[in-house]
């Protein structure tokens, strides 16, 4: 799992993040598949990723996140995207100490149907662990396994899954949620009783994976929480089917120069072999090369039957006609005469 930085804008840094990984890991995949959703986990709203997709309907933001007066103090419910990306921006405002079964109450209808109608072809899940309960700078009551729910709902719909990590201010809490949430990714089931390595006294007194919650109150009410799902599911049945996307061809990772064509031999380039149509109306440019040919005429007379060469005309004054005995004219053709084939 890679730690990801969510709050980076084109234009400017903030805090520790300077580059947005996940923007350009979602530019990426949008080379290969029509639609991306990202879903965001962090306690901190994706401002950063959702500000570089917010016109477009190739890629939806779906955040779940504390809202108020909390950093970066953006992601409002009415924050909906804008010209073709109206509507596929979801922002889910939250509030201090909302636990695993308030989270899921939100969580699961709305991604369920995000799936249906956006029906992306990867999603990418920023699984920021600083939205557990007892981080440093974090104000959410969700469990590890409330946590990695999120994960194990987003497996189950069998869409390309790219995990990434992001915020987490009590590390041992953090080592515990990616550790489990690795094991749910890869369907395997990790022990609670943390085997002995080279930091297992950090995991003391109980050296468990899993820590519970706190008590602390929970201020998302179910009126709250259920104004809030319906407004989002409202906004997406606005959609009424995932967008048509004409691919283009993919641009090439380096831009390499081309050579001149022209300055290369017609000759090498022409193969007889291959099946593509040649452009009869194509004008000879001067100097050039006529490729060499054999005219028989149709008469039968052997003593007309005769080879005509043509070796290389180049951009000279003109030719001098000479005739042999037969009164046949062997002198180089004009290049506009039609019997010649130039290739």
């Amino acid at each position: 799992m890679l730690v990801s930085f969510i709050n980076v804008h084109r234009d400017d840094y903030i805090w520790f993040c300077y580059v947005n990984d996940i923007v350009l890991a979602i530019l990426e995949l949008l080379k290969q598949h029509q639609r991306v959703l990202y879903v965001d986990i962090d306690i901190h709203h994706g401002d950063g990723v959702e500000e570089a997709f917010y016109t477009t309907d190739r890629v939806m933001t779906v955040s779940f996140h504390k809202f108020g007066d909390y950093f970066p103090g953006t992601g409002d419910i009415r924050d909906i995207g804008y010209s073709k990306g109206k509507y596929y921006s979801l922002n889910v405002p939250l509030d201090d100490g909302i636990d695993d079964e308030s989270y899921h109450y939100l969580f699961k209808p709305i991604i369920s149907k995000v799936m249906e109608v956006f029906r992306p072809g990867a999603v990418v899940l920023q699984c920021g662990a600083d939205s557990l309960s007892g981080d440093r700078l974090g104000c959410f009551n969700l469990s590890i396994k409330g946590h990695a729910e999120c994960v194990k709902f987003m497996r189950s719909f069998n869409v390309p899954l790219l995990l990434l990590g992001g915020g987490g201010y009590t590390i041992r809490n953090v080592a515990r949620c990616w550790c489990y949430e690795t094991g749910v990714a890869l369907g395997v089931e990790v022990d609670d009783k943390m085997p002995q390595h080279e930091y297992y006294e950090y995991f003391g007194p109980d050296y468990t994976l899993h820590v519970s919650p706190s008590n602390m109150e929970n201020k998302n009410s179910r009126q709250l929480l259920l104004e809030i799902r319906n407004k989002l599911l409202d906004n997406l049945s606005k959609l009424e089917h995932a967008p048509s996307v004409q691919f283009q061809e993919r641009q090439p990772d380096t831009e390499l120069t081309e050579a001149d064509e022209d300055q290369d031999d017609g000759d090498e380039r022409w193969n007889s072999d291959s099946d593509m149509d040649i452009d009869e109306d194509r004008k000879l440019i001067i100097p050039s090369r006529v490729k060499r040919e054999v005219i028989e005429p149709e008469t039968k007379d052997p003593v007309c039957s005769m080879e005509v060469q043509i070796e290389t005309i180049e951009q000279t004054r003109g030719f001098d006609t000479a005739t042999n005995e037969t009164g046949v004219d062997v002198s180089p053709m004009p290049i506009d005469v039609p019997t010649v084939k130039v290739e």
